[in-house]
């Protein structure tokens, strides 16, 4: 059975789909055309229902619930890895609403803890994560949320950072912060989405076996990386989640849908009863 699988260039996620969509492991019978894209256009797609499996924001997610459901594994969540809001020199916040500030995307969990933590923030600007903090070190934004590797590399460029989201979440509701999540069509039978849940988890599982060393499947898509960054990276947003979401996983995600649900920011009539397949 062929499935169309979208995930993002980033070394996290083809550290997990490494084996699964290069023959390296048993797929148990499924077959994966893949294509990989930048996490916003994977948002933008989910709500065109564009993909059999994807990976997505969980803002995305909150969008998109009544027609995909969550998968166990894959799933990148945890603590001290928060977005940050970056800038060349120290802001007074009580001025938010007047920055100019490029984001990586509307539907970017990323977007929306910063939209929890500071609603006045709204003179935002879409633009690719990779990007952001060349345009903020130009002066064309007074401030620039970041994700992804950014967060290894803002302080080597002279940038300072101004808030941490990840812990204000942290702060706020104890939980882990999650990012991003892998989602398969809601209609799919229960016993197809446990099968990929489990090639996901075993691809996993494959690329731990060889680490530290790094397949070339992960050092050629990675952009513009070192390899200790693609390392960093791997560590900070591969882990025990990612296996399996667990019960903590699980809670984390629940205080997210409620905290977006209490701003005014989920429809909460499109929520069915259970997020999982």
């Amino acid at each position: 059975m062929k499935l169309t699988l979208g995930f993002s260039p980033c070394p996290n996620d083809t550290f997990i789909f490494d084996a699964m969509v290069n023959g390296k492991i048993n797929t148990q019978g499924l077959e994966f055309e893949y294509v990989m894209e930048d996490v916003e256009t994977l948002n933008n797609w989910a709500e065109q229902e564009k993909l059999d499996i994807t990976k997505l924001s969980y803002n995305s997610f909150l969008k998109t619930v009544d027609v995909y459901s969550l998968l166990h594994s894959g799933s990148a969540l945890g603590k001290g890895v928060g977005p940050l809001l970056i800038a060349k020199e120290a802001l007074n916040l009580e001025n938010i609403a007047d920055f100019r500030i490029a984001i990586p995307g509307l539907h970017t969990t990323a977007n929306l803890l910063l939209t929890l933590a500071a609603p006045e923030a709204k003179n935002k600007t879409e633009l690719i994560f990779s990007r952001i903090e060349d345009a903020v070190i130009s002066g064309e934004f007074d401030a620039g949320l970041i994700i992804h590797e950014s967060r290894f590399t803002y302080t080597a460029k002279g940038l300072v950072k101004l808030i941490d989201l990840g812990d204000w979440w942290e702060s706020e509701t104890g939980s882990a912060i999650p990012l991003g999540g892998i989602v398969a069509r809601r209609s799919f039978d229960r016993k197809l989405c446990a099968t990929i849940d489990n090639v996901i988890k075993t691809s996993l599982q494959y690329s731990w076996q060889h680490y530290p060393e790094l397949s070339s499947f992960v050092k050629e898509n990675a952009q513009e990386m070192e390899e200790n960054v693609m390392r960093r990276h791997i560590d900070l947003y591969v882990n025990e989640y990612s296996t399996d979401l667990g019960e903590t996983g699980r809670k984390a995600i629940h205080t997210l849908f409620v905290k977006a649900k209490k701003a005014g920011l989920l429809d909460a009539t499109r929520l069915p009863e259970n997020i999982f397949y």
